[in-house]
């Protein structure tokens, strides 16, 4: 006996309107009435078995990234209104006079070194503030910090919609500080204020938030950018050799995925620029500039992660689980080096890098002063970093490799286990400090 074909679906592609304060929905066919249109949509399918709905909102997310100089002079707007446009700025200056208020998490160290100076800012505009001094390092990246950090901000009272969160220091602190105002009230504007190096190229311009947890890296976290980064070279005179090498890092990192002219650039200038703690210099400025312009060109079309071939993730297939391994004797900088540098003999033995590319990388990795080798990063932990590379990435590597000197591509095959254990003998072959 035949059987009946169902009843196809019917779906039916809805406008969102605003209409004196109330959202109504159009069809395609209505007349628009004049109003408020979202661009969000609704799609209604009808079925035998009844109604279903899909929404399509899409979320925007809008902020600035600004290279300023002597951030903590009184007489500099950026910490207080660098994160406003004009119109939002006049707004608030024509707006019912109050206090400003400021609510800001400070890394110990940095407190240490420009506390008083960030009080004698807000003292000098008459801001009304909190400073909460957190020991942000690594081993204490943790959920502890940052309901520690929501408690102060609760009882701190502030408004969620004018009075952003300020975070100055490293990287870690950054991280949760943003956890801590992606969670506030579901999301409370925050700024960035990077003091060394690595944050100032890399954790300070995205929209990732964190903590450790499990023994894991970063497991917690979201998605949420600040409204604002401020950007100031200034504070890294005070940082160590080893804090401004351990930048270097990441710089190298977009100078081998995409820009040869900052390979080279870092090549011949990276011990000019350590020395000189990239202070006023037209080489310091390209540096730094270049590593922003491509971090950004690669971040800002994929800022929720939802394509998983990503450049940036050079140099972090390996490095997390090393990191946390061997934590604190490595900072993230250098362990993500070690992992590049494995990936650069890995590209080496696939054909991809020539003998003298391979060379100048090495060379230009030592002139920055950072570690090439480890260890505890053996064949052994290169393997469950892969395994869970391929876990966690929809069951392909998707690993960066460069093709050449400021070039890569993302490769999904597998390694053959040859392959990976011969680039790990050669690296350790060559690099060991114990086989030389």
């Amino acid at each position: 006996m035949p059987v009946d074909n169902p009843t196809v679906p019917l779906q039916t592609k809805f406008n969102l309107l605003q209409v004196k304060g109330t959202w109504v929905r159009q069809s395609e066919d209505d007349q628009v009435t004049k109003g408020k249109l979202s661009d969000a949509k609704i799609y209604e399918r009808k079925s035998d078995h009844g109604v279903s709905w899909t929404v399509v909102s899409p979320i925007i997310f809008t902020y600035k990234v600004i290279q300023c100089e002597n951030s903590l002079d009184p007489r500099n707007d950026t910490l207080l209104w660098g994160h406003l446009d004009n119109e939002d700025l006049n707004n608030s200056s024509t707006a019912k006079p109050q206090p400003v208020k400021r609510f800001v998490v400070i890394d110990e160290t940095v407190r240490q070194l420009y506390g008083a100076r960030v009080r004698e800012y807000f003292d000098a505009r008459q801001v009304v503030y909190k400073i909460l001094p957190l020991p942000t390092t690594e081993e204490n990246k943790s959920l502890e910090l940052v309901t520690k950090i929501l408690q102060e901000v609760h009882d701190f009272n502030i408004d969620r919609r004018s009075e952003p969160i300020i975070a100055i220091g490293g990287g870690v602190c950054l991280d949760v500080v943003g956890l801590a105002a992606s969670l506030y009230r579901r999301r409370t504007p925050y700024i960035r204020v990077p003091t060394t190096l690595l944050a100032y190229v890399d954790a300070s311009v995205g929209a990732k938030t964190g903590v450790n947890f499990a023994g894991g890296k970063n497991k917690l976290g979201s998605y949420v950018p600040p409204i604002a980064t401020f950007l100031d070279r200034s504070f890294f005179q005070t940082l160590p050799p080893r804090q401004l090498s351990n930048g270097m890092a990441e710089i190298l990192k977009m100078a081998l995925m995409k820009h040869r002219g900052l390979f080279e650039l870092l090549e011949a200038e990276g011990s000019h620029l350590l020395e000189s703690k990239l202070q006023s210099s037209d080489a310091a400025s390209a540096c730094t500039r270049v590593a922003i312009e491509t971090m950004l060109e690669e971040l800002a079309p994929n800022l929720w992660e939802d394509d998983l071939d990503r450049l940036v993730d050079f140099g972090h297939l390996i490095s997390p689980q090393l990191e946390m391994k061997v934590l604190p004797a490595l900072l993230h900088g250098e362990a993500v080096n070690i992992d590049m540098c494995f990936m650069v003999y890995l590209s080496h033995l696939r054909g991809l890098l020539s003998v003298e590319e391979k060379g100048r990388v090495v060379r230009c990795m030592q002139g920055l002063h950072l570690p090439l080798w480890h260890q505890d990063c053996t064949l052994d932990l290169i393997h469950r970093s892969l395994s869970e590379r391929l876990k966690h990435s929809g069951g392909s590597l998707r690993m960066p490799l460069p093709t050449g000197l400021g070039q890569a591509e993302i490769f999904h095959d597998i390694i053959e286990e040859d392959v990976l254990s011969r680039a790990h003998q050669m690296w350790t072959s060559e690099l060991s400090p114990n086989l030389k």
